[in-house]
């Protein structure tokens, strides 16, 4: 049986009232936006709230859904919002307002990609968060893969398009193994899930994956790796040719400037070009060029 909605009343409430369930970060232009929209037009869709009591007694709301609306309301000043009051579980609201992110799809991936993880910490398998975020159950099943497998830059890979979800659950069931993912890219490539730019987006991954790790550090430093002397070879030899490639930079832009500066003084020795440059208004030089077409440092 289908389980009925829970019922509603829209109603003032009081914001320092509010808490926040679910919350995260925002981008600041789409803050800013919103924002505008609320001082220009109003609120056009209420927040979601469900009633509590606190240790004390009263009255309070947890907020299920428009933590942006709320934000931009207490920015704006203003001390109500309307809201759309439901009697909900604690549970039930938690999901609800997960769900709502999950569907709406317009925060950060790994916040997505977060929300589906928490779903299935609740106990909810892939046909129910399928239902409830609206995402194919195939779908949530390669995602629920990849994150059991800590594969983040590979989930990111897959929610913003640049590689197949397929594609992804072949080349993680590599593992680590050079060989095995190289195969992983043969087998993804021959069976048409990945061409063209996918594939060329799934060296990338590969490739950051490789040296970078599977997750993406959020403020938690990677481990250094131990120092050996054929280490330290290694790094003084890539150290000594880039070098030499600034040297040959460096003496390639000095003979460019010289054949500059001699092709300018040889043009500047005739009185006809030079007529011609006062003629169009073009009879300076730029000072670095000059000092070195005229000795005595003239820019005329």
């Amino acid at each position: 049986m289908k389980k009925e909605p829970p019922s509603s009343n829209l109603q003032m409430i009081p914001i320092d009232k509010i808490e926040v369930l679910n919350s995260r970060d925002r981008n600041g232009k789409v803050f800013a936006e919103i924002v505008g929209n609320i001082k220009d037009i109003g609120l056009k869709k209420p927040i979601t709230v469900t009633p509590r009591t606190d240790a004390d007694g009263n009255e309070k709301f947890m907020l299920i859904c428009g933590e942006g609306r709320l934000n931009a309301f207490k920015s704006l000043g203003e001390t109500t919002i309307p809201a759309m009051v439901v009697d909900v579980s604690d549970e039930d609201a938690f999901i609800m307002s997960l769900a709502e992110n999950i569907a709406r799809r317009q925060g950060r991936t790994l916040e997505l990609l977060a929300g589906i993880e928490k779903l299935r910490d609740q106990g909810y398998d892939k046909k129910a968060i399928a239902l409830k975020t609206g995402l194919g159950e195939d779908y949530v099943y390669g995602i629920l893969q990849l994150l059991k497998n800590g594969e983040e830059r590979l989930l990111i890979a897959v929610e913003k398009g640049r590689i197949p979800l397929n594609a992804a659950l072949t080349i993680a069931g590599a593992g680590s193994n050079d060989k095995d993912i190289q195969a992983a890219l043969q087998e993804a490539y021959e069976s048409g899930q990945l061409r063209g730019n996918h594939l060329i987006q799934a060296r990338k991954v590969i490739e950051k994956r490789r040296s970078l790790g599977r997750t993406i550090a959020r403020g938690t430093p990677r481990k250094v790796p131990d120092v050996t002397s054929s280490s330290l070879v290694r790094t003084y030899q890539k150290e000594v040719e880039r070098q030499k490639l600034m040297v040959k930079k460096a003496e390639f832009a000095q003979q460019r400037l010289l054949f500059v500066v001699e092709a300018m003084r040889h043009l500047l020795a005739d009185e006809n070009f030079t007529n011609l440059l006062r003629a169009e208004g073009l009879e300076t030089l730029p000072k670095h060029i000059a000092e070195r077409v005229w000795p005595g440092g003239s820019t005329t």
